[in-house]
């Protein structure tokens, strides 16, 4: 009896323990026009017309992390190469790489310190679409959006077929880039895309305003043209 007791007492303890889940993404199209929403390093890339809904799952309950962006104007050939006028990964409908300025995009880092997920829109690399993250799980998590007009008000310099490039994309400078640990600022640019989206990533060091929280175990939802 003793040897029984002290084999159910461990599974008894697995079992009160919280069960943790892989997390899931919908992404929704609430353009009017076609894009080409793609994710790493879960998730690859799609065709997405107006209203439809594309589903990703992180596929682990272990910290991970990855990032979500919308593609424009793309031509892809039956092999799934081709082009994209913004946010375009190589060449590939299935995305492995980044994606090139100008390109707005979603950032997610799951199962963290304290059992957290961190999560952020950020403009380090331009912008090119409007976009949304809301926590679809329990408890009190926050929405975030960026919606400013930033493509029809881009500065001259920046301006790019597609949308908004980022000043590092422009110049490639230290400054821009924050190249170096403990020496980056806000500058005129990153002051530029703060001015139109207060809660996105405008340069490297901006996670006070920037960096959002929720318990781990939920979904998201990213809506495009929200």
């Amino acid at each position: 009896m003793a040897a029984t007791t002290s084999l159910l007492f461990p599974l008894l303890l697995l079992l009160l323990l919280p069960l943790s889940q892989a997390t899931t993404f919908v992404i929704t199209n609430n353009c009017s026009q076609t894009i080409w929403p793609a994710a790493t390093p879960y998730g690859g890339g799609v065709e997405l017309l107006p209203s439809q809904n594309w589903t990703i799952t992180t596929n682990t309950t272990n910290s991970t992390s990855g990032i979500i962006w919308a593609r424009t104007n793309c031509t892809f050939d039956s092999s799934g190469n081709g082009t994209c006028l913004s946010g375009d990964c190589s060449g590939a409908l299935n995305c492995t790489s980044r994606p090139s300025s100008p390109v707005t995009v979603v950032e997610y880092s799951l199962y963290q310190w304290g059992n957290n997920d961190f999560y952020d829109i950020s403009l380090t690399d331009g912008f090119n679409l409007p976009v949304a993250i809301t926590p679809t799980g329990p408890g009190n998590c926050s929405a975030v959006k960026c919606t400013g007009n930033i493509s029809g008000e881009c500065l001259p310099e920046l301006r790019a077929a597609g949308g908004c490039k980022s000043a590092c994309d422009v110049y490639k400078t230290d400054e821009y880039c924050c190249n170096k640990v403990g020496s980056c600022s806000p500058t005129k640019y990153s002051r530029f895309f703060k001015s139109f989206c207060p809660n996105a990533y405008s340069y490297a060091m901006d996670d006070p305003t920037s960096t959002f929280t929720c318990t781990s175990g939920g979904d998201y939802r990213v809506t495009f043209c929200p």
